[in-house]
């Protein structure tokens, strides 16, 4: 175990980082990227991005909900982050006569700032590498069942002791380098956040589902929140007697814009990577995994497509709702496309051919870096036909059928139901019964139901359980709530939801065991893979798969070609936007009728270029993923230049083998974002209330 601690504090402070490919962990930016980043243009101290000791930039970069990046840009607690990451909590404060989602909104002073229930953002407050506490005492032979005893058991205490020395905060203990190395973060959470201003989709979704992870793009994607604390500062529940956050660090802004070449950085919270994945999992991912997730959800969506078209309250309901499914759909359709394109299987296969030879060579059986690649194709070969029907049970059912969500556990029930429409659950319902027999053997104990009863016609079954069911309104569940305990539990456990539920789960139930004995295999066997991997290489600069914890990216504004005889620019304008408009297609191409104005006039402040252009999107070749949209993209001073909002379509499978010729992020230029604001959203107080170089 020595042996190996020590190799992995060597990883973090002795290697030159290559710009273009690593997510890297803030402590370590000193003495393994600083050097480096100077090269590429960078103007800051290693100390102006992260300090243990001092206010740094870090401090401006928040988690924003359960998925996105925020970054503060006002002593005020003035909060940028992107549209999408705000969809959802503009939804919910959406209804028919204030449809925010269509129409946008601008508070124009504090008192009109909108309460965003169930949002909340969270500030690192503490890093610390806790890798000596977690795996001090762990065997370097030691079992994967002895290893997660021994470090579950170390995790456990060392959660509880920084608890009592920071109370009222959040501890959160991930590990890296598949469980060789341990981080201990902790966190401050703001749960009273508030809705400032939101372009209309048609400007922050301009594009829809035809432009995700396209390039070009014309997509405002931002949105403005503000934090509130207790008069103290600290985190407080709602309470109209909360004030703005007074920021310890904000974001400058610069109006200076990009040219090619210009450095860039982003810092968030990139959420998962899968850069060690074998061709083993590879295997798995492009006959399994992804097909089947991009057949079930395209059925789904087709038929939420069609009610959210047919009815305006239908669309206000599930337009997060489509939008959450679709943008992991399109993932999965570029993402088995660029592996297969990019040949990244046969990469990962010689890499491991090298990694076994090495192994045999070098190291004993009892260490088990030789067993390592075995124990990872048996994980991914012996319960192959458990996990994919369990994929397809999560799909189905548990994603895909509302009705069966009410069954999940605890949920809030005035806010599902005022997001949830029975009739276009029940069309969902009927197709995700027919696809589910179609492909599967292993069928619930209810398809027994639907043959006996309804002569196999599950359309049928689906109609008499949405008739008599008691948990399709608020109003009839609200009946059986105020029912006493034991009428409550009576009506809920004889409800005919509960019983598809009960079936679907008693499935899982079945097939869940083999997959956590496959589970376990692979644990071992990619712990062991990557410890091994970064002992065959001790020179490579090695860094860790996102795992939604706070890092920094950096590289350069760069154009790229996608395919022989195309290159394509690092950066759009509006006449782009107004050359995409297409009436054909309103959904995703509607072109406010302001802004039209707006580009007529050639009003665009002093947020055009030296050429009089208003800009709208560029790149950078950093390296991000999901959980980055939102991130802040700086420039070589530290200033906000964009937010980073997508990948692009070329290199969809970065997220396993980066490929830094195609590779770029996708950033909404702060120019068009305070254009919006100023112009189109006639919000200059907040303008005015940014630090603005």
């Amino acid at each position: 175990m020595k042996k190996l601690l020590t190799l992995l504090a060597l990883v973090g402070i002795s290697f030159t980082a290559v710009a273009d490919e690593g997510m890297w962990l803030l402590p370590y930016i000193k003495k393994m990227n600083s050097k480096d980043m100077k090269e590429h243009g960078c103007k800051l101290k290693a100390e102006d991005i992260y300090s243990a000791e001092k206010s740094s930039l870090k401090d401006a970069i928040v988690v924003f909900g359960g998925g996105c990046t925020g970054e503060i840009v006002s002593p005020n607690g003035l909060l940028f982050t992107n549209h999408h990451c705000g969809y959802n909590s503009i939804q919910q404060l959406s209804s028919v006569e204030h449809d925010y989602l269509k129409d946008g909104f601008w508070a124009k002073n504090y008192a009109e700032e909108l309460p965003a229930e169930g949002l909340s953002v969270r500030f690192v407050r503490h890093i610390f590498d806790v890798t000596a506490d977690i795996m001090g005492n762990v065997p370097s032979t030691a079992s994967q069942d002895e290893y997660t005893e021994i470090a579950g058991a170390n995790k456990e205490a060392l959660i509880a002791k920084l608890e009592a020395e920071y109370p009222g905060m959040q501890i959160i203990i991930p590990s890296f380098f598949g469980g060789n190395q341990f981080f201990a973060f902790v966190y401050e959470v703001y749960t009273d956040v508030r809705l400032v201003g939101t372009p209309p989709s048609s400007i922050g979704k301009f594009g829809g589902d035809t432009d995700n992870w396209m390039w070009p793009r014309h997509t405002g994607d931002f949105s403005v929140f503000r934090v509130y604390a207790g008069k103290d500062n600290r985190p407080a529940a709602y309470s109209e007697d909360n004030v703005p956050y007074k920021a310890e660090k904000w974001l400058n802004i610069s109006l200076d814009g990009i040219k090619e070449g210009d450095f860039g950085m982003i810092m968030g919270f990139p959420g998962s990577t899968e850069r060690y994945m074998t061709s083993y999992e590879i295997d798995y991912m492009l006959e399994v995994d992804n097909p089947q997730r991009i057949y079930i959800r395209g059925e789904r969506q087709a038929i939420l497509r069609q009610h959210m078209d047919a009815d305006q309250a239908v669309r206000i309901k599930y337009d997060a709702k489509f939008a959450g499914s679709a943008n992991y759909w399109k993932n999965s359709i570029g993402m088995s496309r660029g592996i297969e394109k990019l040949n990244v299987r046969d990469k990962k296969a010689k890499q491991e051919a090298e990694f076994q030879a090495w192994a045999n060579k070098n190291t004993l059986p009892e260490e088990g870096y030789i067993d390592a690649l075995t124990l990872i194709e048996q994980s991914q070969t012996e319960a192959k036909a458990e996990n994919a029907t369990l994929q397809y049970i999560s799909e189905t059912f548990f994603q895909s059928v509302e009705l069966v969500q009410t069954m999940l556990g605890r949920f809030n029930p005035e806010q599902f139901y005022k997001d949830y429409d029975e009739a276009t659950d029940r069309d969902v319902a009927k197709r995700m019964f027919v696809i589910y027999r179609e492909n599967n053997k292993r069928l619930p104990s209810i398809y027994e139901k639907i043959d006996a009863e309804f002569g196999g016609n599950s359309d049928a079954y689906v109609d008499w359980l949405y008739d008599n069911s008691q948990l399709t309104s608020l109003e009839k569940f609200n009946a059986i709530a105020a029912l006493d305990d034991e009428a409550r539990d009576a009506a809920f456990n004889n409800d005919p939801a509960y019983e598809l539920a009960k079936s679907i789960f008693e499935l899982y139930s079945e097939l869940a065991p083999a997959t956590m004995t496959a589970n376990l295999k692979y644990a071992e066997g990619h712990r062991k893979y990557i410890a091994g991997l970064m002992m065959m290489q001790p020179e490579k600069p090695w860094a860790s798969d996102a795992n939604f914890t706070i890092r920094l990216t950096y590289g350069n504004v760069l154009p790229y070609s996608p395919a022989d005889g195309i290159v394509y620019n690092h950066y759009t304008t509006i006449e782009g936007v107004m050359a995409k408009e297409d009436p054909s297609n309103p959904v995703e191409f509607t072109v406010p009728e302001r802004l039209k104005e707006l580009y007529r006039a050639k009003d665009y402040g002093r947020y055009a270029d030296k050429n009089g252009d208003l800009p709208v999107a560029f790149l950078v070749n950093c390296d991000i993923t999901g959980g980055n949209s939102g991130s802040p993209v700086m420039n070589a001073k530290g200033e906000l230049i964009g937010l980073a909002f997508d990948g692009n379509w070329e290199a969809m499978s970065g997220d396993v083998a980066f490929e830094p010729e195609l590779q770029r992020t996708i950033a909404v230029d702060i120019r068009y974002v305070l254009f919006v604001i100023e112009k189109y959203g006639d919000a200059k107080w907040l303008i005015d209330e940014l630090t603005i170089k």
